[in-house]
C-alpha cells in the first residue's frame, strides 16, 4: 500500500532530486532508501540532523567530504584474505584522512558555540580515525596508486638494479642502431619491445648477422624482432629484477591489505557514520535549494501548512496555498471546476507531508505544522497524473476498498473525484457512504469532487469544513488558490458565455436547472464576492498599517537625531565650559606664583604691580565659580533662589550671563543666554550683583593695617562665605601672617565642613585645628599657614 501511494505522490521524484545534492555514493545509498517514518520521535530526530546540517551550511557555506568513496567491497576482500591494489588502498587511506577532517570540522563548529549542533556532534564523538594505517598506506603509495621506492629498503634496491640493466641494455642497443655497419641491415633505426624484451627491427635477410632471439615478425615477414645476443644476458637479469620488484611489491601490498583487514570492523563503523552524515547535509542542500524550512511536528492530528508549494512545480508556476485541519475539523470536501487545481492540492499535502516524515525540511513558511500519521493512502485520479493514463471505475473502488481495510485514526486518506466515472447519482451516494466509514474512524480526510450534493455534506456533519479552489472566469484560467470554507462551483455557464455560446440556449439550460442548485450557486456567487471584499479590506488595513509602522520609524529615528544633536550640543558648551575652566586655574597658579616671587622680594615691587596681578587673580577665580560650585557635594548646596523677569543671572553649567524670562512650573525658568532661550532648574542659576554690591578691590599695600587675624563668616550663606575665605587666605598670605582664626560657629556645621575641605586642598596652609576651650571651641578653626 505505502509503495503505490509514493509513487501516486511521485515521491521518487523527490529523491531524485535529493541524490543530486549527495557529496558521495555513500550518501548516494541512504537516499535510494529513503522511505518515511511513522514514530513522531523519530521523525523529530530527523527533522532536527536535518536542521543542523542547514545551520552548519548557513555559517560555513559547505561540509569537506572530499575523498571519501565506498570502500565497504575493498574491507571485505581484505578481511577473507583478498590482497588489494594500490588504488583500492589509497583510496582506504584518503576516506580515514576524509573521516578525520569531517570530524574536526563538526568538534570546531561546536566549540565556537555558535550553532547548536548536538546531533551532528553525537554522530562524530566515538569517531577515531585510523591514523596509523592512513600514515602506512600513504607511505608507500602515492596519490596516483604507485608503489614508492621508499615502500621497502627491498623494493629501492631492485628498482635501483631495473634502472641500472635497462640504461645499459639501451645503450648497446643504441650503439647498434647509430652503428653505419648495422644500419643497412635494419628496417628502421630504433628500438622497440616485444614480449616485455628490448628488440631491433632486422631485415629478414640479416638474421644470421646478429644472433639472439627472434620476438615477433612484421605481417609481410620481411621485417623480424631480434633480440640481439649481446643483450640476452642483460634482458634476463632485467626480467629477473622485474620478477622481484613484483613479488616485492605484493608482499607490500598483502601487508597493508592485512593491516586493513585489522581495522575493517571500525572503517565499516566509520563509512556508516560519514554515509549518515553525507545523507544529513544532502537534506540540508536540498531545503536550501527549495527555500524549505523544518515543520513544527506533532501527532495530534492538527495541520498548518503556510503558503505550501508543491516542491516538484517550478516556483513561478504555483500559487502558495494555506491548509488548515485540525481542532475545529479533520476532513475537508475541495469541490470546483476541472484543471482548477484540485489535485494539485491534494498532491501538494500528501507529498508535503511525505517529505516532512522523511526527515526533509519542506516548502512552507515559517511555523507551519504538520501531522505524524502512521499510515498516509491515495486515491488519486490518475487522469490528471503527467505520466500515467486513465483509470476505470473499477479499479478506483478496489484501491479504495484496500483503503477501507486499513484505515484507522492515525491515517491520512486523500480522495481524488471520489465516486468518478459512473452514474452521478450513485456515483454522489456512494461517495457519501465511503466519507462516512472513513471520517467515523477518525482518519483525516482530504476529498476533491464535482458532485453538488457532496457541498451539503460538510454543511451537515461536524468536523468536515468545504473548500474550494479559485477560478477566474474573465481569464478562463485557474488561480489555483484554495479557498477555505467555500464551496466551489462549476462556472459551466459563465465560461460558456465566455467562449460565446449563445445567450439563448444557456438561458435553456439553466431552465432545467432546479431552483434549489440555482440558489446554491447564488449563494456561493455571493460568498466569493464577500470573500474577495474582505481580502481586499484586509490587503488595505495591511497597507495602512505598514505605512503607519514606517513612519512611526521614522519619527522615531528623527526624534533620537534630536536628542543627539541636543547631547552634541550639551556636550560641546560643557567641553568648552571645562577648557575655560582649566585656563582660569592654570592663570590662578601662574597669578599667585608671581605674588609669592612679589613677597619674597617686596622691596622691590611696585604697587601698579601687584593691583594687576590682584585683579587678574579675581578674574581667575571668578571663572572658576561654577565648576567650583557645582563640585560641591549635595549638602552644602545653597537653597534655591527665586528670580523675577528681566532679572539678570548667571547660568552655573555653562559659565554664562542671561537674563530671566519668565517663571516656570516648580523651580524652573526660561532663560535666554545669547540667542537661545533654555529651561534651567534655579539650582543652575546665580544672582548677578549690582555694580555697587560689588566689592571694592583690596588695597595690597595696606593689607597689613586692613587684614584682621581672623575672618568672621557667622549669618554668611555658604556660598558667599567660601568666596570671602579664598579672598581672606589670599590677603592673609599677602600680609605674610603665619597664623589665623575663621569663625564658623556651630550651627548645623555646613560651614565648618566647608572650611575644612577648602583647607585641605589649599596648597599654602601647613596645618589646622579646631580652637580650644578659650578660642571659641568648635565654632572656630586656627589654621597655621606656610
Amino acid at each position: 500500500m505505502l509503495e503505490r501511494v509514493l509513487n501516486v505522490l511521485e515521491f521518487h521524484k523527490v529523491k531524485k532530486q535529493l541524490e543530486a545534492h549527495a557529496s558521495s555514493s555513500l550518501g548516494l545509498q541512504v537516499v535510494e532508501q529513503l522511505t518515511p517514518e511513522h514514530e513522531l520521535s523519530e521523525v523529530k530526530r530527523l527533522q532536527q540532523e536535518t536542521d543542523e546540517g542547514a545551520n552548519v551550511l548557513r555559517l560555513k557555506g559547505h561540509a569537506p567530504f572530499g575523498g571519501i568513496t565506498d570502500i565497504r567491497a575493498s574491507l571485505k576482500r581484505s578481511e577473507i584474505g583478498g590482497m588489494l591494489n594500490a588504488k583500492e588502498l589509497i583510496d582506504i587511506a584518503d576516506t580515514i584522512r576524509g573521516t578525520r577532517l569531517i570530524k574536526q570540522f563538526i568538534e570546531d563548529i561546536a566549540q565556537e558555540e555558535a550553532i547548536a549542533i548536538p546531533a551532528l556532534s553525537d554522530i562524530v564523538e566515538t569517531i577515531e580515525p585510523e591514523g596509523e594505517l592512513e600514515r602506512r598506506i600513504k607511505s608507500c603509495i602515492d596519490d596516483q596508486g604507485y608503489v614508492l621506492d621508499t615502500a621497502s629498503d627491498k623494493l629501492r634496491g631492485v628498482r635501483t638494479q631495473i634502472r641500472t640493466y635497462d640504461s645499459r641494455i639501451k645503450e648497446k642497443l643504441e650503439a647498434i642502431v647509430r652503428s653505419s655497419n648495422y644500419q643497412k641491415m635494419l628496417s628502421e633505426s630504433i628500438v622497440t619491445i616485444r614480449n616485455d624484451r628490448h628488440v631491433v627491427p632486422v631485415k629478414q635477410e640479416y638474421r644470421g648477422v646478429f644472433g639472439g632471439i627472434v620476438h615477433d615478425q612484421s605481417a609481410s615477414g620481411a621485417t623480424l624482432f631480434i633480440e640481439p645476443q649481446a643483450i640476452v644476458d642483460l634482458n634476463n637479469k632485467l626480467s629477473e629484477a622485474r620478477a622481484k620488484e613484483r613479488h616485492e611489491v605484493e608482499r607490500i601490498l598483502t601487508d597493508l591489505s592485512e593491516g586493513t583487514a585489522a581495522a575493517a570492523f571500525i572503517l565499516y563503523e566509520h563509512v556508516e557514520r560519514l554515509a549518515h552524515l553525507d545523507f544529513i547535509f544532502a537534506k540540508a542542500k536540498f531545503g536550501k535549494s527549495m527555500k524549505a524550512t523544518r515543520p513544527v511536528l506533532n501527532d495530534n492530528g492538527n495541520m498548518n501548512l503556510k503558503k505550501a508549494r508543491h516542491p516538484l512545480i517550478p516556483s513561478d508556476d504555483v500559487m502558495p496555498i494555506d491548509i488548515r485541519l485540525g481542532d475545529d475539523y479533520h476532513a475537508i470536501i475541495i469541490t470546483g471546476p476541472n484543471t482548477g487545481g484540485k489535485t494539485v492540492t491534494l498532491k501538494t499535502l500528501g507529498l508535503l507531508t511525505l517529505m516532512a516524515q522523511s526527515g526533509l525540511h519542506i516548502p512552507v513558511e515559517e511555523d507551519s505544522e504538520i501531522n505524524v500519521f502512521e499510515a498516509i493512502f491515495a486515491d488519486i485520479g490518475d487522469e490528471q497524473s503527467i505520466e500515467q493514463s486513465l483509470s476505470t471505475f473499477s479499479s478506483h473502488m478496489t484501491n479504495i476498498i484496500g483503503i477501507l481495510s486499513h484505515v484507522d485514526h492515525h491515517s491520512l486518506v486523500l480522495f481524488d473525484e471520489l465516486g468518478a466515472g459512473t452514474d452521478p447519482q450513485e456515483g454522489a451516494a456512494l461517495s457519501i457512504a465511503i466519507l462516512d466509514a472513513v471520517y467515523n474512524r477518525g482518519a483525516t480526510v482530504v476529498a476533491t469532487t464535482h458532485y453538488s450534493e457532496l457541498k451539503a455534506y460538510a454543511y451537515e456533519r461536524a468536523g468536515v469544513m468545504n473548500a474550494s479552489v479559485e477560478f477566474d472566469v474573465k481569464t478562463l484560467r485557474p488561480t489555483y488558490r484554495l479557498l477555505m470554507g467555500v464551496p466551489g462551483r462549476s462556472n459551466a455557464f459563465e465560461i460558456s458565455r465566455k467562449l460565446g455560446l449563445n445567450e439563448e440556449i444557456i438561458r435553456q439550460a439553466k431552465s432545467h436547472i432546479s431552483s434549489e442548485t440555482n440558489q446554491v450557486d447564488k449563494m456561493i456567487a455571493s460568498l466569493e464576492k464577500n470573500r474577495k471584499e474582505a481580502e481586499f479590506m484586509q490587503q488595505e488595513a495591511k497597507r495602512m498599517k505598514e505605512d503607519i509602522e514606517q513612519k512611526q520609524k521614522a519619527l522615531a529615528g528623527e526624534l533620537d537625531q534630536l536628542e543627539r544633536n541636543k547631547e552634541n550640543v550639551m556636550n560641546n558648551a560643557r567641553e568648552k565650559a571645562q577648557s575655560a575652566v582649566d585656563q582660569a586655574k592654570e592663570e590662578a597658579e601662574n597669578i599667585i606664583r608671581e605674588l609669592r616671587q612679589f613677597k619674597s622680594k617686596s622691596e622691590n615691587v611696585k604697587e601698579h604691580q601687584l593691583i594687576d596681578a590682584k585683579s587678574r587673580l579675581d578674574h581667575a577665580l571668578d571663572a572658576l565659580t561654577p565648576n567650583e560650585t557645582k563640585r560641591e557635594s549635595d549638602p552644602y548646596k545653597k537653597k534655591a533662589e527665586t528670580y523675577k523677569p528681566g532679572q539678570e543671572v548667571k547660568v552655573i553649567s555653562f559659565g554664562q550671563k542671561g537674563h530671566i524670562v519668565e517663571k516656570l512650573s516648580g523651580n524652573e525658568y526660561l532663560v535666554q543666554v545669547g540667542i537661545m532661550k533654555m529651561n534651567l532648574p534655579a539650582s543652575d542659576l546665580k544672582r548677578v550683583k549690582a555694580e555697587k554690591e560689588t566689592k571694592p578691590v583690596v588695597n595690597v599695600r595696606t593689607a597689613n593695617r586692613t587684614t584682621k587675624t581672623e575672618l568672621d563668616l557667622r549669618g554668611e550663606r555658604y556660598e558667599d562665605a567660601m568666596s570671602k575665605l579664598e579672598q581672606y587666605f589670599d590677603a592673609a598670605l599677602l600680609a605674610g601672617y603665619h597664623q589665623v582664626s575663621i569663625i564658623h560657629g556651630k550651627g548645623t556645621g555646613a560651614l565648618r565642613k566647608g572650611v575644612q575641605n577648602f583647607i585641605k586642598n589649599h596648597s599654602r596652609i601647613k596645618s589646622s585645628r579646631l580652637g580650644g576651650a578659650g578660642e571659641g571651641g568648635s565654632g572656630v578653626t586656627v589654621v597655621e599657614l606656610k
